[in-house]
């Protein structure tokens, strides 16, 4: 996350350093303080950080989308993320050169000052040879004096592109080279498009020493941390001066400390520095015309003389250029004008749409950081001035702890000798009073004011004080209630700062309704902040109330577009038939509906559940019924207060809410918020399990291994949620327990439990206990499981046993019965099912095999028959258990379900093979291989005897470790085919040559090959043995015996010798007898290759003796124990979970025998036959057994989730204490209780050494105050003749001690009884105008007081209505002819409050000083009267009753706003000469009610009559009014229905209505005095 912090390092600041910049810095601010009052206000405004309106506002049509999204952005950013590097940076090397321009001397005049080096410079600062060749040129204008405006022209800039500082790592920034009247929205462009930065939430601007300071390191350390903290939480920009000095370097080491620390991963830090382009040292390093990509910058401060460096911790520059060279200050026009541009856009953070707020932090610092925060101040901007950093700081803070009565000139000096001692001694007196009125403006307004004290109540953290400040701000915005709850409540979510949420805004101050949560719920929810959500909830948000219908569509439609679940929503309305394709400009969101989502959702659990969405139709779509108050929270450009409005007489919510938002939070992979929400739920075990299905068939599809992974964690995560809620369950009641296992879900689409796990696989819950006690119970029927199974074979075998009792029921009845009950409950039970079918099987094999062996006729026997009706019996259950349909899946489904399973592949193999062999069996010709074909199919049959074995506790594991097996063997199989194909194809290439008999090949490469590692070597390889080759005469076979050859070789004889009588090569036989010379003998392998001439074997002996050697090393060594340690690996794998793999495949085989007729084959055809009588002929549907899925009745269910819910409670609880149990736990609980109690003593400390200090400084005042008294008492006593003038004692001069802190607890809050002199008349600057007011301090107000340095401006506005006002006059030639005191004409110059003082032909304001002399902007000199017409109403509800507010009554009032005006206003103000209604009201009445309304004001009760504390007062003029109250306690006055019938506003863009009564409206000031008033008067609420 990137914060915008603001590091204003304006002008130098003096210290006692004195080289280099320092002395420069301390020259400029020397000038900028010896300024007198007229021209200080240039200096001033260089000074600025805050207030000074933009020059330029950007087009928007210039620069587009300036009020993007992040989303925009991002995706912005991941399109540029596809050109590369060049194309980038042509992009900008052109955009770049059009839009921003620098500043260049386009006239050299030589200056009278020579430059550090001795040379000649211009008045620009820049030498003759840095011009451009045509300044240096005779001009027209030679010899006139040098003026920016004319001689100073812009250019396309020639400095931009990347930045890297050598030797400091390989961080690139970015930089620009801009001119100071570049409009601000191109410089915003420039950073959100082209440098690709997130728009920020928070602007923070840290004003302070601009040189080099020292500041505690605790202090330092905290400040740094807190800084970047809320940097990086809230996603705001650092914006800094930029240089390697003062605050920019503490910021920059911050971010750096930050980079380096472990937590960088969490997201970068961007920093801008603005900083002069004139004052940059190595500045010409950094200008390349087509943009420097990078350009290398070296950090040089010891050669940088007057000039700065840039700062390497910082990731952007931007650098203000006004043509000339060393001059400080230049960028910080431009820099307010950036700042208060940026603080008027719009951001988007995390589903919340706010106004980008701006907070300004105080570190250290001089005048002009003071005058920056005074700026500040005025327009509403919180500071956060950080005690302990020096000088202003500590200034200020020490003020803001004394009520404003003791804020004074004689404190602010004293202040400034302690904390500002050089400045002082330099300090005239005018400047302390300035510096008096502005601190005590800046102390006045505390709610923008927050002193962060090092642990001072309870602060520990910058980051916490910067937050709470904007927040305290935002309270003290006019804002009625809910309003300025909810704009508290936004910034909190926008920041991602729930503990700023928890402490500062949910206070049990106000009571709040949960519907005002539900839009920035929606907020927290799609922008994943988990913490909020359970804030949300914790405060009284329902989620069965918040979930509607259209919002969890919005929530679908603002999925993250990253998921997976998103890309197939958008593949599901590709593939939607009948919709049009989307052109690229038209998103296919909107399309989106539930019935898609549905779709999908099916394709992730099963079509065995029903859609949980259906699709709707026409017209029948439900609407949310809650309403929602007025708020503007955004979304991707959706109004979330759409989402709430009343439309009565539609259904809004969902089956289940929660169960949606659920499944919202899963198919994101979002862990923390599905916990949340999971906790929440009803039907919290099929929940888990439906969770569990879900993320196990996403992390299938998903690509990202690491995403599939954490699906994986989180889905066995979940299935341990469901195994300890039933493990709950189970404890407390075995049978309620398992009824949750079948009962018919209707929220997860009329499924159970039981068989949401089966899909799933999750094993670990299918093998708890209390499933398998239940699946037991169900193989067992209606019998007891404790019945042995001898018990039950004897009783299959005669079932009148049955009636002896050697066989248990469960049920009652079946215990008492004897009759044909217990016989049907018997043969019913799967278990009897089962081994009947187990003996009918057997017999069924026996026949089989007997037949083969034995019985084999051409003409069928009985036996043989049998078999054919054995065999078709068992084609008759396959095909029902294929088109078995109790859940009405359909066809299709079936067969997918019912070819799924491997055993059911088996057996339909087995049946068409039988079906192929019996129909060669019945043709006579192919009876021989129709019985092979059958003979073929007995061993599939007999494979089928492993499923059935599947059920027995020994038998079933170990089966399911051979089939595990058979894998490795089918991958062990390919290897090996390599080295046996490898060494088969050599081999035979090099013995024979030419084989093309396929057989003979197939036998030499693969056969003998394959047969060699099974040890089946050949016994001559390398060559003939001794004696085989007859050398004289014929040889007999006799002789050949006796030559030890082997049995089966043959001793060939030829007359005239004998040839080779025996060779044999690599499992070739090289006899003649043996082998086909030619290869024509099919049943003779061909001979191989062998030398005529010389009698033996031409093919290498050696290499066909290293290649046997190498193929029997790694076939019969390598592979062969690599399929060994294989099958070992398997067995272990297998072996742990063996258990659980054989309990969770027994419920296949439980489930088969429980719906399977009881008859066995091939008795069961008679009960196919049956069947087939009553779903075909009878039609009757069929119905699937209770004891697998039972529907329950409502109230029965309803207590079930209830008790259910009640143990997931339960569950909850004794996860949090074991959790808590851990070791881990235990030692990380104790590490932060000894950091706690190490922080409390920290805090004591500091909190004893403060009291201590405290009254200290006390005790000093004390002591001065004992000090001056007495000395005043000693002068009074000379004065009286009592002793002589030597004599007197000298007062001790008055030292405080350093770091006092003098703040009174409590005082903060308390009314200042000191400040009862008017205060907006003594604003500095003057509304509407550019005059800066005279500083009258509070002391200085009365006219009694003297102040002798007091020369205020003369100022008169020019008006335009100049019939009906005085004339200007002037200092020197005041107005004559006019009368004050009496009644002047057309115009009464009377006060309210008495006669008033008249000096120089002037009236003097009765409240004292302005600061400004002349009429202002008022109409007449002296008092200027107005009339307050004070409309009032009872605030009623629907049904009239007059609503009520602690117990007190509300009014309404009518209120009316200009269109350039922020606040209402009362329908009031100045009246025309002769006139009784002030010109407001008349815009706003028509003009036959006006007469109506001037009975109405004489029978009014007056509630103020008086002097109005304006921003226009002056010393010479001022405001008095009248206020008068007139109110309709009747809704059915006809004088108040005449007025709502005749309310008009005249100007389209003047607003008038009724407003309710509240401390927060956002009306003026003395309006508000009014105001309350009258809520006074009727006892109303305010």
């Amino acid at each position: 996350m990137l914060s915008c912090l603001a590091l204003r390092g304006v002008f130098p600041e003096p210290s006692a350093s004195p080289a280099g910049v320092k002395a420069s810095w301390g020259r400029a601010e020397a000038a900028l303080t010896m300024e007198p009052p007229a021209l200080r206000k240039a200096g001033s405004k260089q000074e600025e950080g805050f207030g000074v309106p933009p020059r330029r506002v950007a087009d928007p049509g210039v620069v587009p989308n300036l009020r993007r999204s992040n989303s925009s952005l991002c995706k912005v950013r991941r399109s540029q993320n596809l050109f590369g590097n060049s194309e980038k940076q042509e992009n900008l090397s052109s955009w770049i050169p059009e839009n921003i321009k620098k500043k260049e001397c386009v006239y050299f005049v030589e200056s009278a000052k020579l430059s550090d080096a001795g040379r000649v410079v211009c008045e620009c600062g820049y030498m003759r040879q840095q011009h451009l060749e045509e300044a240096t040129r005779p001009h027209a204008s030679q010899g006139k004096d040098w003026d920016p405006k004319k001689h100073v022209q812009e250019m396309p800039t020639d400095a931009f592109g990347d930045i890297v500082f050598t030797g400091l790592g390989q961080r690139v920034g970015k930089y620009v080279r801009l001119s100071q009247d570049t409009p601000p929205g191109v410089i915003y462009h420039l950073m959100t498009r082209y440098w690709g930065l997130d728009v920020p939430s928070l602007l923070i601007s840290v004003t302070g020493g601009a040189k080099d300071f020292n500041m505690k390191p605790r202090l330092k350390s905290v400040f740094r941390r807190g800084l970047v903290k809320v940097a990086q939480t809230t996603g705001a920009w650092i914006i800094t001066g930029g240089s390697h000095t003062g605050v920019m370097k503490q910021v920059g080491e911050a971010v750096r400390d930050f980079t380096l620390s472990s937590s960088h991963h969490e997201g970068e830090v961007v920093t801008i520095g603005v900083a002069t382009w004139g004052t940059v040292h190595n500045r010409e390093d950094l200008i390349h015309p087509s943009g420097g990509f990078p350009a290398e910058y070296v950090v040089d401060e010891e050669g940088q003389g007057h000039l700065t460096c840039l700062d390497s911790n910082h990731s952007h520059f931007i650098l203000v250029d006004d043509g000339t060279h060393g001059r400080y200050g230049v960028e910080i026009p431009l820099r307010t004008r950036l700042e208060r541009f940026i603080s008027e856009q719009t951001t988007e953070r995390g589903g919340v749409a706010i106004k980008i707020p701006i907070v300004c932090v105080v570190l250290e610092g001089g005048p002009g950081t003071l005058h920056t925060i005074y700026n500040a101040i005025t327009n509403g901007t919180p500071c956060v001035v950080v005690a302990g950093s020096g000088r202003v700081a500590d200034v200020l803070a020490q003020a803001a702890g004394l009520p404003m009565s003791e804020v004074t000139i004689s404190r602010t000096q004293r202040s400034l000798s302690v904390f500002c001692q050089e400045m002082f001694e330099t300090l005239p007196e005018s400047r302390v009073v300035e510096w008096t009125k502005k601190i005590q403006d800046i102390v006045r307004r505390r709610q923008l004011l927050t002193i962060f004290r090092e642990g001072k109540d309870g602060q520990q953290d910058v980051d916490v004080a910067i937050l709470q400040a904007l927040l305290k701000a935002s309270r003290s915005h006019d804002h009625v209630g809910h309003e300025n709850w909810d704009h508290q409540l936004k910034l909190a979510v926008a920041w991602d700062r729930v503990d700023i949420a928890r402490s500062e805004i949910f206070t049990d101050e106000r009571q709040r309704k949960a519907s005002e949560l539900h839009p920035v719920m929606v907020a927290a929810l799609i922008s994943n902040k988990p913490e909020f959500v359970k804030l949300f909830l914790e405060n009284g948000v329902r989620l069965q109330e918040f979930v509607t219908w259209d919002t969890l569509l919005h929530l679908y439609r603002n999925l993250d577009p990253c998921c997976l679940f998103h890309s197939k929503l958008q593949q599901v309305l590709a593939e939607e038939p009948g919709r049009p394709a989307p052109t690229p400009p038209t998103p296919p969101a909107p399309c989106l509906q539930m019935h898609h989502v549905a779709q999908v959702l099916r394709e992730l659990l099963g079509d065995f559940t029903q859609p949980l969405y259906p699709r709707p139709r026409t017209g029948d779509r439900p609407r949310l019924l809650l309403p929602v108050p007025n708020v503007k929270l955004h979304v991707q450009g959706v109004r979330l207060r759409s989402l709430y409005k009343r439309s009565p007489g539609h259904v809004a919510f969902t089956m289940d809410p929660v169960r949606d938002l659920l499944i919202w939070a899963v198919v994101q992979n979002r862990r923390e918020l599905a916990e949340i929400i999971w906790a929440q739920s009803q039907d919290c075990i099929a929940a888990a399990l439906a969770c569990s299905k879900i993320l196990k068939e996403l992390s299938k599809e998903e690509e990202d291994t690491d995403s599939s992974e954490e699906m994986l964690a989180l889905a066995d995560e979940y299935e341990h949620r469901a195994i300890g809620v039933f493990t709950e369950c189970y404890r407390k009641d075995e049978d309620r327990a398992q009824k949750l296992l079948t009962r018919v879900s209707e929220a997860w689409g009329k499924t159970t439990c039981l068989q949401l796990a089966l899909e799933a696989k999750d094993m670990k819950f299918v093998s708890h206990g209390g499933v398998q006690a239940f699946l037991t119970k169900v193989w067992w029927g209606q019998l007891c499981v404790d019945n042995r199974l001898w018990r039950v074979i004897l009783c299959m075998l005669a079932f009148p046993l049955l009636y002896t009792g050697l066989i248990s029921f469960r049920e009652r009845r079946l215990r008492a019965g004897r009759g044909l009950l217990r016989v049907r409950a018997f043969f019913n039970a799967p278990v009897v099912i089962f081994h009947l079918n187990i003996l009918s099987y057997f017999a069924f094999l026996c026949v089989f095999a007997y037949v083969l062996m034995v019985d084999f006729q051409p003409t069928p026997s009985w036996c043989e028959c049998l078999i054919y009706l054995w065999l078709f019996s068992l084609v008759c259950e396959e095909l029902r258990q294929l088109f078995s349909d109790p859940d009405e899946f359909g066809l299709m489904k079936m067969a997918l379900l019912y070819f799924s399973d491997f055993w059911n592949k088996l057996d339909v193999g087995a049946i068409l093979l039988f079906i192929a062999g019996l129909t060669c069996r019945l043709i006579p010709g192919l009876l021989y291989p129709g019985r092979i074909i059958l003979s073929l199919d007995f061993i599939m049959f007999c494979l089928r005897l492993m499923h059935i074995f599947t059920i027995s506790k020994t038998l079933g594991p170990k089966i399911i470790i051979v089939k595990r097996m058979m894998k490795d063997v089918f991958f062990f199989l390919f290897l090996l085919a390599v080295w046996v194909v490898s060494f088969g194809v050599a081999k035979q290439a090099i013995l024979i040559h030419n084989e093309r008999r396929v057989d003979w090949i197939f036998r030499g490469v693969v056969y003998q090959s394959y047969l060699t590692i099974f040890g089946q070597m050949p016994a001559f390889i390398d060559d003939v043995q001794p004696g085989l080759y007859a050398l004289d005469g014929p040889r007999s076979v006799t002789e050949c015996d006796a030559l030890d050859v082997m049995p089966d070789s043959v001793c060939p004889c030829a007359v005239g010798g004998c040839a080779p009588v025996f060779m044999q090569g690599i499992g070739v036989n090289f006899s003649l007898d043996q082998c086909s010379p030619n290869g024509t003998d099919p049943y003779k392998p061909k001979c191989p290759e062998s030398d005529a001439v010389r009698q033996e074997p031409a093919f290498p002996e050696w290499l066909t003796v290293i290649l046997l050697c190498l193929y029997l090393l790694f076939t019969n060594i390598l592979l062969l124990n690599l399929l060994i340690a294989m099958f070992n690996y398997t067995f272990q794998q297998v072996q742990e979970h063996t258990d659980q793999i054989w309990k969770f495949q027994r419920h296949d085989l439980i489930e088969e025998y429980q719906g399977r007729p009881p008859a066995p084959p091939p008795f069961i055809v008679l009960s196919h036959l049956h069947l087939f009588i009553k779903r075909v002929v009878l039609k009757i549907p069929a119905r699937r057994r209770k004891q697998l899925k039972n529907k329950l009745e409502k109230n029965e269910e309803a207590a079930l989730l209830s008790w259910e819910i009640y143990l997931k409670e339960s569950y909850l609880q004794n996860q949090q204490y074991q959790q808590k149990q851990r070791p881990e736990q235990k030692i990380q609980d104790i590490g932060n209780k000894i950091s706690t109690v190490v922080d409390l003593l920290e805090m004591e400390s500091l909190k004893r050494s403060g009291s201590t200090g405290q009254r200290l400084a006390s005790l000093e005042e004390q002591v001065a105050q004992m000090s001056r008294a007495l000395h005043w008492v000693i002068k009074a006593l000379r004065d009286g003749g009592f002793g002589s003038e030597e004599g007197i004692p000298a007062p001790a001069p008055q030292k405080a001690s350093e770091g006092q802190d003098l703040e009174l607890d409590g005082r903060q809050e308390e009314e200042d009884v000191g400040d009862s002199h008017h205060v907006n008349a003594r604003h500095l600057l003057y509304p509407d105008s550019h005059v800066t007011r005279f500083p009258v301090p509070n002391e200085k107000v009365p006219w009694e007081t003297e102040f002798p340095i007091y020369q205020p401006p003369f100022y008169t506005d020019d008006r335009k209505d100049k019939g009906f006002v005085d004339p200007a006059g002037s200092a020197r030639e005041p107005p004559s002819g006019i009368s004050y005191n009496a009644v002047d004409g057309p115009t009464d110059r009377r006060s309210f409050h008495g006669v008033y003082a008249v000096q120089d032909g002037l009236p003097l304001n009765p409240m004292g000083r302005t600061g400004l002399r002349g009429r202002g902007a008022l109409g007449c000199f002296g008092p200027n009267h107005t009339l307050q017409p004070v409309i009032t109403r009872w605030r009623r509800n629907q049904d009239g009753a007059i609503c009520r507010k602690s117990i007190k009554k509300m009014l309404e009032v009518l209120v009316v706003k200009h269109p350039l005006s922020e606040h209402w206003a009362l329908p009031g103000g100045s009246r025309d000469p002769g006139e009784m209604l002030p010109r407001k009201l008349k815009q706003v009445l028509r003009r036959e009610f006006w007469s109506s309304f001037q009975n109405l004001l004489t029978q009014g009760t007056e509630v103020y009559k008086g002097y109005v504390d304006d921003p226009r007062n002056t010393d010479n003029a001022w405001i008095e009014t009248v206020a008068i109250s007139i109110h309709f306690p009747d809704q059915s006055d006809m004088d108040l229905k005449r007025l709502n019938s005749h309310l008009h506003a005249c100007d389209p863009g003047m607003s008038v209505r009724w407003q309710v009564v509240d401390k927060r409206i956002p009306l003026y000031a003395n309006h508000k005095t009014i105001l309350r008033k009258v809520a006074a008067l009727y006892g109303a609420f305010y």
